[in-house]
């Protein structure tokens, strides 16, 4: 184990995900910013760039570019932000 490695968490899955981005908005349908997730610039483009590409899963995420928000590359696109449908519930 590498120094700095027992502090790095393991990418989320799409339950957690879920629950993470609920505890973030009110409701479903809301966007948040993809910086509130946590991770870092590398880990965020990679994970959310996943479950983009995933056509069973990326019917529940919108994505959003806001202008003067911190954008990530989500499968080569400028991102701020997600806003996750309440019927991902189905698929969980």
């Amino acid at each position: 184990m590498t120094p700095g490695s027992a502090a790095r968490r393991q990418p989320m899955d799409l339950r957690e995900i879920v629950e993470k981005y609920k505890s973030l908005v009110e409701d479903f349908g809301q966007p948040v910013e993809l910086m509130r997730f946590g991770y870092s610039n590398e880990e965020t483009e990679k994970l959310f760039g996943v479950f983009d590409e995933d056509y069973h899963i990326s019917r529940f995420f919108h994505f959003t570019n806001d202008p003067g928000t911190a954008a990530f590359s989500i499968n080569g696109f400028p991102q701020t932000h997600v806003a996750i449908d309440a019927a991902v519930s189905d698929i969980l």
